[in-house]
């Protein structure tokens, strides 16, 4: 069986509407470093957005629709980044580009220790790890198409599955890397030396 992917039970159209939304995904997030995804309820989301618990069901049916929201949002700064590589490109070569994103992916994580929290929430159940998966499927498909002009001779297929390893290594690799008592700077040194590897071996396999 497919896991559902859990999506909000409506997204906000007016301004209004949209200030509560980002409102209660702010305030999830604070929440979610400040008691962890287990103790982490809507109740105590609506409390502290100072918001009735029935604005928040209007828009989330549960809190791993909440953390799965988070982890898209969380992507959108990635995406990003990408874009503006992809402007840069043909005059950058595909490890410049790799450097330079993952650079940039560490600096998001150090300086925002809610995404790992997110990314931890998001595993932990069949639902949010498919819902992740799809958020991470989407992503990697920007970084194919980043990827295409610096390998123009791997097949459209297998730069696919090349990017989604690559993304979920990263993701993987830079949670690992600012975990309590982690050497974040040589973590990413390491993950750098491991995506390079491998994009090397599976561009000439």
């Amino acid at each position: 069986m497919t896991a559902e992917i859990l999506e909000p039970r409506r997204r906000p159209t007016q301004e209004r509407s949209h200030k509560k939304f980002d409102h209660l995904l702010q305030v999830s997030r604070e929440l979610l470093l400040d008691v962890g995804f287990e103790s982490f309820t809507c109740e105590e989301v609506a409390h502290r957005a100072g918001l009735p618990i029935g604005t928040l069901y209007q828009f989330f049916q549960n809190k791993y629709v909440i953390v799965c929201e988070l982890d898209r949002v969380d992507a959108v700064a990635v995406r990003q980044e990408l874009a503006s590589f992809a402007e840069a490109i043909p005059t950058l070569d595909w490890l410049k580009f790799l450097n330079r994103l993952v650079d940039h992916m560490a600096e998001l994580w150090v300086n925002d220790p809610s995404r790992r929290a997110v990314w931890l929430a998001v595993q932990s159940t069949p639902a949010t790890r498919a819902t992740a998966a799809v958020t991470e499927r989407e992503l990697a498909a920007e970084v194919a198409r980043a990827l295409a002009p610096l390998t123009p001779g791997t097949p459209r297929e297998r730069r696919q599955i090349m990017a989604e390893v690559l993304v979920h290594v990263v993701y993987s690799m830079l949670n690992f890397s600012i975990r309590d008592g982690q050497e974040h700077a040589e973590s990413i040194i390491e993950l750098k030396r491991l995506v390079t590897a491998y994009l090397l071996s599976a561009e000439h396999a």
